[in-house]
């Protein structure tokens, strides 16, 4: 454990917490990122450790924004830069050439993970599609929508049980327009054999699969979300301003990042709406926020109520300091879009998207959303991954030496100002190509999809 000396005063700077440069009296401001944290609750002294034992938040409920649009000197890159990819008949374009197989349903789960075992298919499995209302099956379906447009997928089976609300006529309209080629639906309950139905049906999707083959294309087709879990006091310094060049990289290359996780927006969301490059942009980003405090306060729950135990004991002492750090994902680079549930990443640059800070569910909003990679900082670690690869990225040097086999990229030595976006934007297109993530490598790709509503 590392001890430096801050004017005689003995502070530990390995351990993610913070210390005060300076006296600091009750009622004070603690500013961290150059901008607020908290106030202190008591006279803090210089050197002191400086936590939830003496600093309280400063949020509480939905606030008042005006438009004030800042410009940051992000120019726009000419670039023949390409990677491998697949192109699909639509011309989306897509990274790996897997089956799918997609559930309108929790009941037909067990049948999913046989059919995935038999044939070497990727399922999901999750326990919705029935007994939901209104706009909570509404959210089910256009997620599940987003997995079976999903250019990552080669073929995709989807399969229903047959009595579901969300069966598959119904769902269908929800689909819109499909390739008879490309998607294949089974209802389980009418067929004798449902397992061996299935498994003709993969079969031909993997054999109408062959016909793609990588090719080259701009990386402007790219499309990266952007996500934090675990986090600790070294998030808000090392990997999330990392990911914040690399997003401000590929935007500049005309590539697209999605931001969400909207709580770890609070107290920060000012910085995300300045950047909004219209009023009509800053228009959605103020609902985004005030709806999402709005869902809060409608289960009597106050809107500050995070960090987790997790980010505490990394050093993480308010939702400020969590947004302050969370939001550096996006870099400076302009907010072009704000999306909701089910809609698909469209433009070039920095969209906004709804959801929660909830990791599995927040990668699979990302996913849903048309994310080809999620980058995923992360100061605890965790093995949490999407359908899609989901690159962890750690804070700490700690944490990349003993999880291994979790850890895809160590972002500490941007401590000792080294610069590491090349290396990550290179790293980035090697997934991009073929190469696999931890989460791919051991298994970890799951969905968990947002409920808001009444189940019967």
């Amino acid at each position: 454990m590392l001890i430096n000396k801050l004017d005689n005063v003995d502070v530990n700077v390995e351990n993610g917490h913070k210390y005060a440069i300076c006296d600091i009296k009750k009622g004070e401001n603690i500013i961290k990122y150059g901008m607020p944290i908290g106030h202190a609750t008591e006279d803090i002294k210089k050197g002191d450790h400086v936590h939830t034992h003496n600093v309280k938040t400063n949020l509480s409920g939905k606030l008042e924004y005006t438009y004030n649009h800042v410009t940051y000197p992000i120019e726009k890159i000419d670039t023949d830069m390409t990677f491998m990819g697949y192109v699909r008949e639509n011309g989306n374009v897509g990274i790996r050439n897997d089956i799918w197989i997609v559930n309108t349903v929790g009941c037909v789960n067990k049948t999913a993970q046989i059919l995935a075992e038999k044939t070497g298919a990727k399922y999901f499995p999750h326990p919705f599609g029935c007994s939901q209302l209104g706009d909570d099956q509404t959210i089910t379906q256009t997620i599940l929508k987003g997995m079976v447009n999903h250019p990552n997928a080669g073929g995709v089976l989807v399969l229903g049980l047959g009595c579901e609300n969300n069966n598959i006529d119904v769902f269908k309209k929800v689909l819109g327009s499909w390739d008879d080629s490309r998607v294949k639906f089974l209802i389980a309950q009418e067929y004798d054999d449902e397992i061996e139905k299935g498994i003709e049906l993969i079969s031909e999707l993997k054999e109408n699969a062959k016909k793609y083959e990588r090719q080259r294309v701009s990386v402007s087709k790219l499309k990266v979300g952007l996500k934090c879990g675990g986090s600790d006091g070294f998030s808000g310094i090392t990997a999330n301003p990392l990911v914040g060049r690399f997003c401000d990289k590929h935007t500049s290359m005309n590539g697209s990042c999605v931001l969400t996780e909207v709580p770890e927006m609070f107290g920060a969301e000012q910085l995300l709406m300045q950047r909004c490059e219209s009023e009509e942009i800053f228009d959605k980003t103020v609902k985004l926020i005030n709806n999402f405090k709005d869902y809060y306060t409608r289960h009597n729950q106050v809107i500050y109520e995070n960090p987790s135990p997790g980010n505490k004991n990394g050093g993480i002492t308010t939702l400020e300091e969590k947004s302050l750090g969370c939001v550096q994902k996006g870099g400076l680079s302009p907010v072009v879009d704000v999306l909701d549930y089910g809609d698909t990443i469209t433009k070039s640059g920095l969209s906004l998207l709804n959801g929660p800070g909830n990791d599995i569910v927040a990668v699979t909003n990302l996913m849903a959303a048309g994310a080809h990679i999620i980058l995923f900082t992360t100061g605890r670690g965790t093995p949490l991954g999407a359908p899609v690869p989901t690159i962890k990225i750690s804070t700490n040097k700690a944490l990349a030496e003993r999880k291994k086999n979790w850890i895809d990229f160590d972002a500490s030595p941007m401590l000792e100002n080294i610069d590491l976006t090349d290396d990550l934007y290179n790293f980035v297109i090697e997934i991009a190509e073929g190469k696999k993530a931890k989460n791919e490598f051991n298994g970890y790709e799951e969905i968990s999809i947002f409920k808001d509503g009444v189940t019967l």
